[in-house]
């Protein structure tokens, strides 16, 4: 019998993977672990490590010393310590496509939200008032924009293949993507710089990755037109929140939208929480009864796929 854990989870059980792995033969044990010690000592003689948020650092790779794979619930590996997992011969596996429907749908509530000021209106009549909320500028029309896309991958092209319906004007930046690629979906196909440049909004569809950490900062924000938007459903850490604040304060960035955060939960007294120029939702772009299933199910066969020496989908660090 094979052991397989889970070092964290939000659902309510893991009554769907429980069925899977132990209709197999196998045992699977579910953990709330929060600090490193706690996963070190889940996982240390696990044979398949599957993981939510937890941060799977590299002394908790290192102290796994039977893991014939980690699987993450998700498309992103940014909590996983995959290059030192690739050093350990065991190989890291997300589930790249689950979700793709929601988050661009997400995106594109998060888009109309920002650019019809809609927590700015929905708060003056939930207050009891009554008209505009924040003045005529802040009533804009999709199609008078360019919308600028960093990361066109499966995400970033049903964004844009959703927002050519609104006539707005699409640019994209993204390494790996080719100039046919872009057009297909309706994009012009420019430098991550001309995207910040020329962008009335800004959305991030790209992994997080050390070439994208932070890349909305203090200088990027600067180099972007005045009373522009950003809305941000990919990863926390690609935006450098304190200056991104700075920037919607000084009212350079005119309004925001946010579902993903470096730090989470997003602490109570964060500023952005209370900011009516800020739409805010708590990492859950991906949800829908659908794709919560088909992630699960996929984790779960992953698993049983790395115990019976099968070979694995979406291995993220090179094995």
């Amino acid at each position: 019998m094979a052991k397989v854990v889970v070092t964290d989870y939000t659902f309510e059980n893991l009554d769907p993977e429980r069925q899977m792995i132990e209709s197999a033969g196998h045992e699977l044990i579910g953990g709330k672990c929060e600090s490193q010690q706690e996963l070190i000592d889940l996982c240390s003689d696990a044979d398949v490590v599957i993981t939510q948020f937890a941060k799977v650092d590299a002394p908790v790779v290192e102290a796994m010393a039977n893991a014939r794979a980690i699987v993450r619930y998700g498309i992103g590996f940014d909590n996983v310590a995959y290059q030192t997992a690739a050093q350990c011969n065991i190989p890291v596996c997300n589930i790249p496509d689950y979700c793709i429907d929601e988050v661009a749908d997400h995106t594109l509530a998060f888009i109309l939200a920002v650019t019809r000021d809609v927590r700015a209106n929905n708060e003056l009549i939930a207050g009891g008032g009554w008209g505009l909320a924040n003045g005529v500028n802040t009533m804009v029309a999709l199609s008078d924009l360019t919308i600028g896309i960093i990361g066109l991958g499966r995400i970033g092209q049903e964004v844009a293949t959703r927002l050519k319906g609104f006539k707005c004007r699409l640019i994209a930046s993204d390494p790996v993507v080719s100039l046919e690629q872009a057009q297909a979906c309706g994009c012009g196909l420019v430098t991550q710089q001309e995207v910040f440049q020329q962008a009335d909004l800004l959305t991030l569809h790209c992994p997080s990755l050390e070439s994208t950490k932070n890349v909305v900062n203090a200088e990027t924000l600067s180099t972007m037109k005045q009373g522009a938007m950003l809305v941000n459903i990919g990863r926390g850490d690609l935006v450098d929140l304190d200056a991104l604040v700075a920037s919607l304060e000084s009212g350079h960035l005119s309004a925001a939208g946010l579902d993903v955060f470096s730090t989470e939960p997003l602490p109570a007294d964060h500023p952005v929480r209370s900011m009516n120029n800020v739409i805010v939702s708590s990492h859950i772009a991906s949800v829908s009864p659908k794709a919560i299933k088909k992630l699960r199910e996929s984790v779960a066969s992953i698993a049983l796929s790395a115990l019976a020496g099968e070979p694995l989908p979406n291995i993220v660090n090179g094995l």
